[in-house]
């Protein structure tokens, strides 16, 4: 029988880690996830995508509000991990939670540690610009991310690819790695690497103002606003959100001004000047509306040339 594994993260992310684990006969002893919450307009309360496989599985699935309490120590002992899996859990564990696994905690994390510390490390690549980034396991400790690295695996990133389609691959990458990470762990043949502290970057979490378009800004700018911020919080110009963007070909007009609009038609599509550059918009959402390819809504709907969004 291999390891007793104790299994922690919330959303689609953590999904592909602990079906491997599964698959690669661990023995998962139990799964914590973040207590339910309110989704969607309805607000309607329903389980996590971490929570729903585990369940489906057979495992047994604990939440708390803070694991790091009494009764989510109390639970942890009782399951008697040999080491714990952690993630995108949304939790920070304390130092009495992380001596309790044996053989230590493993973290899955999304970005080429020490590069894009915290919450949102997939969103930090791309709006800043980065090419590659990739997953790294690693041991956690008390600090944020800030654990010995114990294997990384890089992947370039699409000049056109969201966040959400990074994530997706990113946690498929990362079930990968995890299963490599726990063979050659558990059985000696892979030693942590301390981080180099003077290459870490600490990134902030989303906040939903950090759509709004400053359409000041070089367009390459812009696009990577436009796609980081892709599923949430989506970035915005007025009341339209801006789902899909690119650097446009399009040479700026003689004393256009930043967020005109210069080219407007279903045919040639929808193209703003920006502080440096323009922008093609090709896929946006009006208020109350579904989201369409911007030369469809074109199709059907006008937004003048010589608009200032």
């Amino acid at each position: 029988m291999k390891a007793r594994i104790v299994f922690m993260g919330t959303p689609e992310f953590a999904c592909p880690s602990l079906e491997a684990l599964i698959e690669n006969g661990y023995d998962v002893v139990g799964a914590f996830t973040q207590p339910d919450r309110p989704v969607g307009r309805g607000h309607k309360v329903r389980a996590c995508p971490a929570k729903e496989l585990a369940a489906h599985r057979g495992i047994e699935v604990f939440q708390f509000e803070r694991v790091r309490r009494a009764e989510g120590v109390e639970a942890l002992k009782n399951l008697r991990p040999d080491v714990m899996v952690t993630a995108a859990f949304g939790q920070i564990l304390s130092r009495e939670i992380l001596e309790i696994p044996r053989c230590g905690t493993v973290n899955v994390h999304a970005s080429l540690l020490p590069r894009h510390r915290g919450a949102a490390p997939i969103n930090w690549a791309i709006l800043q610009g980065d090419a590659v980034t990739g997953v790294t396991t690693m041991l956690t400790d008390a600090g944020l991310d800030t654990g010995a690295m114990l294997l990384r695996r890089e992947t370039a990133i699409g000049p056109e690819e969201t966040a959400g389609e990074l994530t997706e691959r990113l946690s498929l990458l990362g079930a990968q790695v995890l299963i490599e990470t726990l063979e050659g762990y558990l059985a000696g043949k892979i030693s942590p690497v301390p981080q180099d502290e003077a290459l870490a970057s600490y990134e902030p979490m989303l906040k939903k103002e950090m759509g709004e378009i400053d359409w000041r800004r070089p367009a390459r700018e812009i696009a990577c606003q436009v796609r980081g911020l892709n599923p949430w919080p989506c970035a915005y110009s007025g009341d339209l959100k801006i789902l899909r963007a690119r650097e446009s070909s399009q040479a700026a007009e003689d004393g256009a001004k930043p967020g005109q609009v210069l080219l407007s038609s279903a045919k040639q599509g929808l193209h703003i000047q920006c502080g440096e550059g323009a922008l093609e918009v090709t896929e946006l959402q009006a208020p109350g509306g579904k989201k369409m390819a911007a030369r469809a809504y074109l199709a059907g709907r006008q937004i003048p040339v010589g608009t200032i969004l």
